[in-house]
């Protein structure tokens, strides 16, 4: 081969790492390319790569004496190489004496501390960056270059390289060139693994979402014994695995989002994502960016490109929560995207299709609505293509009992305290009371006695009376339960749950003579101060 030849496969060589080592997504993978590629080189006798880690083996290091601080250090993470004395000798194991060296310390510390190159052109000249001239010399090694891992102003390792010939301009400005290529391969390889870090904990979360909704829904849902549930779950197997838009109406509290999130289970979409949007907290000017996502700079705080409810939904389900609170005005918007399957991201021309089944609940009379002018009736007909009524709680008194004794056992398992039973008196009691709060208002009343059941044991009375007045002025101790003494845990968890109950009656609402801040007698800025300090996490049920 010529010597021109041989020019020319030199570089072809060392274009292809250039080109593979952009190509990396791991950095082990990087390392053993860089090492295995550089050993190839018939003048190259030992490649290896350090990395700059936090100190894992200080008490050990061999080179404990010499290191200075033992925050960081640097870490062999790929070597290759082949001993010409001892072929038994494994030169890229990366738990030998020089696996760590200290910061600034040899040549090694001394090129990640400073940032600087290291190169002995003749080590038989000038061995004073050699820890084993002697080593060197047995080898048949007579050059050394060192370079720092440099990715902007971070120095990240260093790359070196022990060589059967002295070491010369040309060779270094190779290697200058390989070290810049591998800190930005370098750089894209970490951010490639932290993408992929971050992927696998969003699919772990949403596996534990999932779970954890098919867990509540099956365990709090469809409770009971009466025609009317038996009917709902009739009505569900009916029309879930169709694709038809399907709109639950009933009172607040009654469980509209469960069946909601019983359709999208028992649906051919159930693999997909279930999307949830409260109408009713959604400002108007934000509708259109809530709904259908939005560009980076579209609008005065759009800092990133943003997918919208409808993108998220794409496959799926989308759950329009409270959708009779929609402002007429916006509602054609939304009828646009049922009618047509297609829909624009603010401050974008592009025209993007979606396939998203439509469930929307509501507990206004939306036909009455439509009567009145105040919801559009397209809207309507396309929402109402299957509906579904869910009926207060009054409607079905078989349901209490069974309902009351599963949120009963519930809440103990969830504070750890002792069995306790419902007396046939208090079940007598639940049952007559016409609850207007619905499953929601008897979930809450059922927690308060499993919270004060630790103080009277199994024969305490209902912790808030049953009286028709009572959501309007609960009775907190009367002359039988006086005596119940309450822990500072206890009392504040009551106050969080009042707080909830308060924000689940106003829909969210602290402002106002409608809102939560008046119903409980606060100023809103102090009530919004203390559901900040309780960390109170509401969001909003039909």
């Amino acid at each position: 081969m010529s010597a021109d030849q041989a020019f020319h496969f030199r570089a072809m060589k060392i274009q292809s790492l250039l080109l593979e080592m952009g190509e990396q997504r791991s950095t082990s993978g990087l390392f053993n390319l860089i090492v295995d590629r550089l050993f190839r080189f018939e003048e190259i006798s030992l490649v290896r790569i350090w990395l700059i880690k936090d100190g894992d083996i200080c008490s050990s290091c061999p080179m404990a004496e010499e290191c200075q601080r033992n925050d960081k250090c640097l870490h062999l993470v790929a070597s290759a190489g082949q001993s010409t004395r001892n072929a038994s000798e494994d030169w890229s194991r990366l738990d030998g004496k020089f696996s760590r060296f200290p910061m600034g310390v040899r040549k090694v510390g001394h090129i990640a501390a400073t940032g600087k190159p290291v190169v002995v052109e003749s080590i038989p000249k000038d061995a004073k960056w050699i820890a084993d001239p002697e080593w060197a010399r047995q080898e048949g090694i007579n050059g050394f270059a060192g370079q720092p891992i440099q990715f902007h102003d971070e120095i990240m390792g260093v790359l070196a390289i022990f060589t059967k010939t002295p070491i010369t301009q040309p060779a270094l400005d190779i290697l200058n060139i390989i070290t810049n290529h591998a800190a930005t391969a370098l750089a894209n390889a970490r951010a490639f693994e932290q993408i992929e870090t971050l992927t696998q904990q969003l699919k772990m979360e949403n596996n534990y979402l999932r779970e954890e909704l098919h867990d509540v829904t099956s365990y709090g849902g469809f409770i009971g014994r009466s025609a009317a549930l038996e009917l709902i779950i009739q009505q569900i197997d009916l029309v879930a695995a169709t694709n038809a838009n399907v709109l639950i109406q009933g009172e607040s509290g009654t469980g509209k989002e469960l069946v909601a999130r019983e359709l999208h289970l028992r649906s051919d979409r159930s693999t997909k994502p279930l999307i949830k949007v409260n109408c009713a907290s959604i400002p108007k000017e934000l509708f259109a960016s809530e709904f259908f996502g939005h560009t980076k700079g579209a609008f005065t705080g759009a800092h990133a490109n943003r997918e919208g409810k409808f993108g998220a939904a794409n496959k799926g389900t989308l759950f329009l929560d409270e959708v009779g609170e929609i402002p007429l005005e916006l509602q054609a918007q939304l009828l646009r995207v049922l009618q047509e399957g297609e829909y624009e991201r603010v401050g974008e021309e592009k025209v993007r299709k979606v396939d998203a089944r439509i469930i929307a609940a509501t507990n206004r009379d939306l036909l009455k609505e439509v009567e009145a002018g105040r919801f559009r009736e397209d809207l309507y007909f396309r929402l109402n293509v299957f509906p579904i009524m869910v009926p207060p709680l009054r409607k079905r008194k078989e349901d209490i009992a069974p309902l009351a004794n599963k949120f009963l056992q519930r809440s103990l398992k969830t504070m750890n305290r002792p069995p306790v039973q419902f007396s046939k008196e208090q079940i007598a009691k639940l049952i007559e009371y016409d609850w207007p709060g619905n499953v929601r208002e008897l979930q809450n009343i059922v927690e308060r006695f499993a919270i004060s059941s630790s103080a009277k044991g199994t024969q305490l009375e209902l912790y808030r009376p049953l009286t028709n007045d009572s959501k309007h002025c609960p009775e907190i101790a009367d002359s039988d339960n006086s005596r119940i003494v309450l822990t500072e845990k206890e009392m504040v968890q009551l106050q969080v749950k009042n707080i909830k109950n308060a924000l689940t009656h106003c829909n969210g609402k602290i402002y106002g003579k409608d809102g939560a801040a008046a119903l409980l007698g606060l100023k809103p800025t102090t009530l919004a101060t203390r559901i900040n300090k309780l960390r109170i996490q509401y969001k909003s049920t039909s």
